[in-house]
């Protein structure tokens, strides 16, 4: 072996050398590479590797490498067969002085390339020192040693780490059959143990299923025995009910006797059928409270009670004491009627007196006011017919309230009871009209229809009919008439389509009832005297407050009502006077004329132009009218109507204007605003608030 020195210069040389570009790479045995894989150079051994060549030549097999040395030189000559063609390659000896390292440092690698090898089909190699052989020999054994060192720890590591793989496999295996088996243990015992605990409660279960059903024998048992106490006992207050009420309503038939009879003897205590009030006075006070006691006994019994004993005998006693009260009065009437047909008889002589001087005294008034009249070309008042058809109805209207003041002023119990349900029956549906339902205005009419002609109706959940008194059926026939004025006095002067269908109801009673439609004009006319149109003039004698009444002013203690509220009043009635006229019942079956149709609106307009006109009240009352009744005028009469219309707006207006103060100019205005409209569209549009087809079907 060389010395150390020798090897590092070995080792500078192969530094040196173009061999010195092989990259080594440990892992190219794995890859299953060449060692000298990647390197592109030509492969030479270095002239001086002889001496190893010589040391391997005995270890090459004969079909390798030949190698052949010249004896008596240091260098030897080296011939190389690459294949088995027999291609070889000679070298010539160099100097034996030159160290073998030193020569081939001195060589151009490419000239020893060039001696050494010859072109070949095979590579060639050129020989080595014998150090660099050996160094390469080791390099290359303990490459291979390495690597078998490596294959065998990989081999061992990978067998060791399959075992332990296969050990923790199995470890796991079998753990997971110990869980599955202990968790299949556990469930098998919650199961277990749910069954026992199952068994216990359903025997605890029918244990007191059977105690109930025990005790709930013992209940019904018991339950048993009290329903036949219970049966028996109602079976005995059956009896005794059936007992108390064959008693009671014998009773009650003598209460209702004896209170007939006590009413009965109470009519004969009125002053107005018997005696003045002075006379009787005390007996019908004392009449009407044993009325009272009967009533209050019979009150009771209203509410599905029987009179009992002590009743009777206070119902008893009031009669008794009620046919004293009687016989007494009628020996103090005996003496009385004598005394007061003395007073009578001198009062008509009186009034009789009083009476021609006022009318002497009314015609020379009517004269002097028709004569200036006359001399004006208007007229103060309403021609004869109207004034006359005008205090007819007054007439009417004050002998319909005489027949029905005794119904009004009775004090008995039931006639009052009787008066304000019939009032009630009168004036409820006629509040209830609105513009919202033709079909409950049809239902509205169907009820006033009926209690009108005496049949029964339902008011307040009761039933009631007008002929239960003698003064109910003109007391129904008054009350009506005189609430729908008061709808015209109060709902259509506050909100003016109302007039429609109050006025649609008020003309179809009108239509069936002509009675009705007198006392209603009495009203109207008696509220509003305008509607007539008649101006009252104050009389002599007469009282400012009481011609400020007949003029149509509220008059209270409080004084007279407020202009505005005044002219407001009167604007509704007249809006409903004129709806009233205008329409007719649509349902109604007989076909022919209104009872009061649209020719009273033409000589009511008529009659107002040929009047003085009144400041702040004709303006008014023209312009509702007209915007009411203007519409269905025109399409009646058109050209006469067109005539009146300009006679009012051209020399009619003036003399409103003339009349009025400054103060009052307001209504004038307006009256003048529509007149100018109504002439420059040359129609009057329809009223707001008429009913059309549609509002029956609402």
């Amino acid at each position: 072996m060389p010395s150390d020195s020798l090897r590092w210069e070995t080792l500078e040389f192969l530094k040196n050398s173009p061999k010195a570009r092989i990259t080594y790479d440990p892992y190219w045995s794995e890859r299953g590479e060449d060692i000298l894989a990647g390197y592109q150079d030509t492969l030479s051994l270095s002239s001086q590797s002889g001496v190893i060549l010589e040391q391997l030549n005995s270890k090459i097999t004969p079909n390798g490498v030949g190698l052949g040395f010249g004896s008596g030189q240091s260098s030897p000559g080296l011939t190389v067969s690459a294949s088995p063609t027999g291609l070889k390659c000679a070298q010539n000896n160099t100097t034996n002085e030159t160290p073998p390292l030193k020569l081939e440092q001195e060589q151009d690698p490419e000239n020893v390339d060039d001696e050494i090898c010859s072109p070949l089909p095979s590579p060639t190699f050129s020989l080595l020192s014998p150090e660099a052989m050996a160094m390469a020999g080791r390099i290359i054994m303990f490459e291979e040693e390495t690597c078998q060192k490596a294959k065998t720890a990989f081999e061992d590591r990978q067998e060791r780490q399959e075992k332990l793989v296969m050990a923790v496999a199995s470890t796991e295996s079998e753990q997971l059959n110990r869980f599955e088996e202990f968790m299949e243990l556990k469930q098998r015992q919650e199961c277990q143990s749910m069954r026992d605990m199952m068994d216990r409660e359903t025997k605890e279960s029918i244990g007191r299923q059977e105690k109930l059903k025990e005790e709930q024998r013992h209940r019904l048992k018991i339950q048993n025995l009290r329903l036949r106490e219970v049966e028996q006992q109602r079976l005995r207050e059956a009896e005794m009910e059936r007992q108390r009420l064959v008693e009671g309503k014998e009773r009650l038939r003598n209460l209702n006797s004896i209170q007939e009879e006590i009413l009965q003897l109470n009519q004969l205590l009125e002053p107005s059928n018997q005696a003045p009030s002075a006379t009787i006075g005390n007996y019908s006070t004392r009449g009407n409270q044993l009325c009272s006691q009967v009533s209050e006994v019979v009150r009771k019994t209203a509410d599905g009670q029987y009179p009992s004993t002590e009743d009777m005998n206070v119902a008893e006693r009031a009669l008794h004491e009620m046919r004293n009260q009687i016989r007494l009065m009628q020996e103090e009437i005996a003496k009385a009627q004598e005394e007061e047909k003395k007073k009578e008889l001198e009062e008509s002589n009186r009034k009789q007196a009083e009476l021609k001087t006022q009318q002497e005294s009314q015609k020379k008034a009517e004269q002097l006011a028709k004569e200036r009249a006359q001399k004006q070309g208007l007229q103060n008042n309403a021609d004869e017919t109207t004034l006359k058809l005008y205090r007819e109805l007054q007439e009417h209207l004050s002998q319909c309230a005489q027949s029905v003041e005794e119904l009004k002023s009775s004090k008995d119990a039931q006639a009052k009871r009787l008066r304000l349900e019939l009032q009630k029956a009168a004036i409820i549906p006629i509040n209830q009209i609105s513009t919202n339902s033709g079909i409950q205005l049809r239902e509205i009419f169907e009820q006033l229809d009926k209690l009108l002609s005496g049949g029964a109706v339902v008011s307040g959940g009761k039933s009631i009919c007008s002929s239960h008194h003698p003064q109910g059926s003109d007391f129904v026939y008054y009350k009506v008439a005189e609430r729908f004025v008061k709808q015209g006095e109060e709902a259509v002067s506050s909100h003016h389509e109302s007039a429609f269908p109050i006025g649609m109801a008020a003309s179809g009673i009108w239509q069936l009832h002509p009675r009705l439609g007198k006392l209603l004009l009495g009203h109207l006319h008696k509220n509003c005297p305008y509607a007539v149109p008649h101006y009252p003039q104050m009389k002599h004698g007469t009282s400012v407050e009481e011609y400020q009444r007949t003029l149509g002013y509220r008059v209270t203690d409080a004084g007279v009502e407020d202009q505005d509220c005044f002219l407001k009043r009167m604007s509704g009635m007249i809006r409903l006077y004129a709806a009233i006229i205008q329409q007719r019942w649509p349902f109604d079956s007989k076909q022919g004329l209104p009872a009061h149709g649209l020719s009273n609106g033409w000589r009511w307009l008529a009659q107002m132009l040929n009047m003085e006109p009144i400041a702040d009240i004709t303006a008014t009352l023209l312009l509702d009218f007209l915007e009411v009744c203007g519409h269905a005028l025109l399409k009646s009469y058109q050209g006469q109507f067109w005539k009146i219309f300009l006679l009012l707006k051209e020399q009619y207006l003036p003399r409103i204007e003339a009349v009025t103060s400054s103060d009052q100019m307001g209504s004038v205005s307006r009256l003048r605003v529509f007149l100018e409209k109504v002439l420059r569209e040359r129609q009057i549009r329809p009223p707001k608030g008429e009913l059309m087809p549609m509002f029956w079907r609402s």
